[in-house]
């Protein structure tokens, strides 16, 4: 089959993008893991289908490296604000996108006719443990777990997809490659984890690494950068408004106290191309 696809990332988080307001993408689980191979395919963290929608402007479904659907993904939304604008799909500053986990705001800063960054209102964060979801009620804050024989200290957040924040090791000097799949696949979390390792450098910057479900570690992750805050501010470790710093760049997370999240940082685009994919 062939499709066409635009690449973008955020923060080198990054994504294909198809056109699917006129034609759904057939079996696209497995287009997804066909063209996100790196070694064999074009590589990327997932592929994002832009459809229309009967309740916002747009609708999002993304699937991640592996296949698996995911509900939200920050850095992809920020990509597919990018991406409907730029290729002449809205001309408005204002988008309303209904994702898996609901109905996302985004403002575009518009420079040169180009969006350069996004500002996602993210909504809520859930912080109670059988929404997230978790194997506990009530939030889980700063809660022992052991993994593979290590206790860690972890607090629970769901921003539309779930997540795992540990203050207990330094990113920058952790294998999450060989730690990440164990969160991942603990039975403390029955749809898996993301999972992120993170570390307080001021009250208003956090460094962060993140192991996602379905995709492994990438060097940037928006949702997870959100949860890394809430799990901050609710364990008193930081302010409500941070810089965070990924692998793959800096995102402005504000935390509010009505319990919602905004999410700021750049889209940029990689390059467009149509493909032949062989689906086995």
């Amino acid at each position: 089959m062939e499709v066409h696809f635009t690449k973008i990332h955020g923060c080198a988080n990054d994504y294909l993008f198809v056109n699917c307001l006129e034609k759904p993408l057939e079996n696209a689980a497995a287009v997804s893991r066909v063209l996100s191979d790196r070694r064999r395919g074009v590589g990327s963290d997932g592929l994002i289908c832009v459809y229309p929608s009967d309740k916002a402007d747009f609708r999002m479904e993304m699937y991640n490296a592996d296949g698996s659907r995911g509900k939200m993904c920050g850095n992809g939304i920020r990509g597919f604000g990018k991406y409907v604008f730029d290729h002449g799909l809205s001309s408005a500053l204002r988008l309303r996108v209904d994702t898996d986990s609901g109905i996302k705001v985004l403002d575009l800063e518009n420079s040169g006719g180009k969006v350069r960054r996004v500002t996602v209102d993210m909504g809520p964060a859930v912080l109670e443990g059988r929404d997230i979801p978790v194997d506990a009620d009530g939030p889980v804050i700063n809660r022992d777990l052991e993994v593979n024989g290590k206790r860690w200290r972890v607090s629970c957040v769901s921003m539309g997809n779930p997540h795992c924040v540990t203050f207990d090791a330094d990113p920058d000097g952790l294998d999450v490659a060989t730690v990440g799949p164990h969160f991942e696949s603990h039975p403390f979390f029955p749809e898996g984890v993301n999972t992120e390792f993170a570390r307080v450098d001021a009250p208003d910057r956090i460094s962060m690494r993140v192991w996602e479900r379905g995709s492994g570690e990438t060097l940037a992750c928006g949702t997870g950068a959100c949860a890394v805050v809430v799990a901050a501010v609710a364990s008193g470790l930081s302010d409500r408004s941070v810089r965070v710093s990924l692998a793959g760049g800096d995102l402005d997370i504000i935390y509010r106290e009505d319990g919602g999240v905004t999410m700021t940082g750049p889209a940029e685009e990689v390059f467009s191309a149509t493909v032949d994919v062989e689906i086995g």
